[in-house]
């Protein structure tokens, strides 16, 4: 979400057609390539084996591991795809625009909404089924999504997009209002954001610290929940920053280039971090390893017996 006050909007046309020349199409390109490989093939061979392989490991609290995986998987084809071509082509044309902003927004609060679901169940000891709670969970991570939606359409269907050279997709730019801009980010982190990042933290130190009732085993997948936690928060610190930083400009100017940038390549880096730290668990990787054996196995031929030489003494 961005912003340009009317005084500055020539200002920030100049800067938008002068951007490319500051940033090289030789640093990004790669970088977003790199990113959306390891999030599009890293994803993908996890969910794979969630699917395939599930009986060769422990996941008690699989519902938010299987969300939050569909989720990078998605932004890894759709939204860091996307940069990538508009790196490329240098802009984003409608519809793509409007909804590659619509998804990128749903796919952040769907991944924070399921590390939160995934926080609670381990502090509550809620395993994704067998109980009646659990439903409630699988409620929760569906409404991150919708939520996530309801919040990306509104600058849409208000025509506050447009294409950010910076960020390197479409993105939500403010003209005018103070107001509109302070409403609209203060409803949507409140409700899509701030409730689930308030959830992880709380919940992941009380787990931690013994209080919680996690019913899990030492090497259920749910081990490397902090793992996720920490990388998360992390890689989204630029984008909460860019935020900030928006609010406390009270002539709409919006964030410093190089933040968005950053904002935008730290987020897609989540999306293919993600799969390397699942395999930190050691039961996970055996199902990785058995998923490529017997792959193995099934496309080499059975040995046939051609024939049988006698052996006299």
């Amino acid at each position: 979400m961005k912003s340009t006050g009317v005084n500055t909007s020539s200002n920030i046309t100049e800067s938008e057609e002068n951007y490319w020349s500051k940033v090289e199409k030789s640093v990004l390109a790669p970088i977003l390539t790199t990113e959306m490989v390891l999030g599009v093939l890293g994803n993908g061979l996890v969910l794979i084996v969630k699917v395939v392989c599930k009986d060769h490991f422990q996941c008690l609290y699989w519902l938010p591991f299987f969300s939050l995986t569909l989720s990078d998987f998605f932004c890894s084809i759709l939204i860091i795809c996307g940069s990538l071509l508009a790196v490329l082509s240098e802009g984003q044309i409608s519809p793509w625009c409007e909804v590659v902003s619509l998804l990128k927004f749903t796919f952040i609060t769907s991944s924070i909404g399921s590390l939160a679901v995934l926080c609670v169940q381990r502090f509550m000891g809620i395993p994704s089924k067998g109980k009646k709670l659990s439903v409630l969970m699988a409620l929760a991570c569906v409404t991150s999504w919708i939520t996530g939606a309801i919040f990306g359409a509104v600058p849409v269907a208000y025509k506050w997009i447009r294409y950010d050279p910076a960020e390197m997709l479409c993105a939500v730019f403010w003209e005018s209002s103070y107001s509109d801009m302070l409403v609209y980010i203060l409803c949507t982190f409140s409700i899509s954001m701030f409730v689930p990042f308030l959830l992880i933290v709380f919940c992941s130190i009380l787990t931690c610290a013994g209080f919680g009732k996690d019913c899990s085993s030492q090497g259920d997948l749910s081990s490397i929940t902090p793992l996720l936690v920490i990388f998360y928060l992390f890689c989204y610190a630029p984008f909460v920053a860019s935020e900030l930083v928006l609010l406390g400009r009270l002539d709409l100017t919006p964030p410093p280039e190089w933040l968005r940038s950053l904002s935008s390549v730290m987020a897609y880096l989540d999306c293919g971090l993600n799969p390397f730290i699942y395999c930190t668990n050691k039961d996970f990787r055996k199902a990785v390893l058995i998923l490529f054996w017997n792959k193995r196995r099934s496309t080499l031929p059975d040995p046939v017996l051609t024939s049988i030489t006698r052996l006299e003494t």
